[in-house]
């Protein structure tokens, strides 16, 4: 859906599968490796999907029956059918949708909705195309018992509300769907000492019409090659990922040895990130996306039992461990 949409705008906070943390009591760190409170919160400002201005959400839409396109995809819609459901620009990406994946079922929105027709997500999102199926039953049930994070607080619902909406029999049909697709990685992750001033435009960074750089600093910044493709839902939105330098040897280094008393990522992820078992893949996936969980199990948004081991991992990582792992393992193809 076009992101202008106060639609898209209501469903994709609330569907934040990242759990969006904004503030909130932050645990001070045990040792010296550790993130402080301070550094989570500078991470917050560009790890956190910023919620869109009043003024943004009050302009003017689109004429319903303006014809869209995108390129690389033979098919339109008018902009009212965008507003009404997800398009399926390309329908020969990925099986049929069918039922809660392609279809919003009062109160539950579509999977489609934040989450794209082919599972690809958006930085502000989880990408469940190619999860373990047994993991996205785990998040579901971790969801529903209010052990994964809350979404930004000026939504009227978040991703607690919709997992609690689909009944069994609905989740069961997304978790075959989104498992089975072949994951595509999107995000093209870049080393640079200066990246383009940026700004926040529905819920993901875009560069200034300025031109300005900035130094990057500690921090990651992911941004859509064509705003066009973001903002129409193509599951084939390309992404720029800037990094700090240095951030992917950094990376490797602590995914094959580890950090401090936190343990090499390769050792429950797969020595080439890829998951096992039900244990996520991490490889081409979001760095955003990525560092934003890693903040919310240092913090203790992620809190079911599963969760156990990666609570303390995140306890011995710095800020910029995470942007090294999160920059590695999103480089992996």
């Amino acid at each position: 859906m076009r992101t202008e949409s106060k639609k898209w705008v209501v469903a994709s906070a609330a569907m934040l599968l990242g759990s969006l943390l904004i503030g909130g009591a932050i645990a001070h760190a045990q040792n010296a490796g550790a993130a402080s409170k301070a550094e989570i919160t500078a991470a917050e400002a560009w790890a956190f999907p910023v919620y869109p201005p009043l003024a943004e959400l009050q302009a003017p839409p689109p004429h319903p029956k303006e014809l869209v396109h995108i390129a690389g995809s033979t098919r339109s819609y008018t902009q009212a059918q965008i507003d009404q459901s997800t398009p399926d620009w390309f329908p020969q990406d990925h099986p049929p949708a069918s039922g809660i994946v392609a279809e919003a079922r009062k109160p539950a929105g579509s999977c489609a909705e934040c989450h794209l027709i082919d599972g690809a997500g958006v930085p502000a999102t989880a990408t469940p195309a190619g999860l373990p199926k047994a993991y996205i039953l785990e998040q579901f049930a971790a969801f529903r018992a209010g052990q994964r994070g809350i979404s930004a607080p000026r939504t009227s619902q978040d991703m607690r509300k919709e997992a609690r909406a689909v009944t069994d029999a609905e989740l069961q049909l997304a978790a075959n769907y989104f498992s089975k697709l072949k994951f595509v990685p999107r995000a093209r992750v870049i080393e640079a000492a200066t990246v383009p001033k940026m700004h926040w435009k529905f819920f993901v960074q875009v560069p200034d019409k300025s031109g300005a750089r900035e130094p990057i600093g500690e921090r990651i910044v992911e941004t859509p090659a064509n705003f066009d493709d973001y903002q129409y839902s193509s599951d084939r939105t390309a992404y720029t990922a800037y990094v700090p330098p240095d951030s992917i040897a950094r990376g490797a280094v602590i995914a094959a040895k580890g950090v401090g008393t936190a343990a090499a990522c390769g050792s429950c992820h797969g020595a080439t990130l890829q998951g096992v078992g039900a244990i996520p893949p991490l490889a081409g996936r979001s760095p955003t996306y990525i560092v934003r969980e890693l903040i919310l199990f240092r913090t203790g948004k992620r809190s079911n039992p599963q969760a156990a081991p990666m609570v303390q991992e995140a306890s011995q990582l710095s800020v910029k461990d995470m942007i090294a792992v999160a920059a590695y393992a999103a480089s992996r193809k």
